[in-house]
């Protein structure tokens, strides 16, 4: 994945500012963030289980 730059999100900004205009821009933000946190505790949650998982396998061995 390539890494976006300060000139490369300035522009995606300007985009999404021309597309969404200035009073949908606040909600889109809103919107992509509660959705990353959501995916993160997601994310999260399996990292425990699985985590979780493996302690119980090396307790049984």
């Amino acid at each position: 994945m390539p890494n976006i730059g300060v000139p490369g999100l300035i522009i995606i900004l300007v985009i999404a500012l021309i597309v969404f205009g200035p009073a949908k821009l606040p909600q889109l933000g809103k919107a992509v963030g509660e959705t990353l946190r959501e995916f993160k505790k997601s994310t999260k949650n399996i990292v425990d289980d699985v985590t979780e998982e493996f302690k119980t396998e090396d307790k049984e061995k």
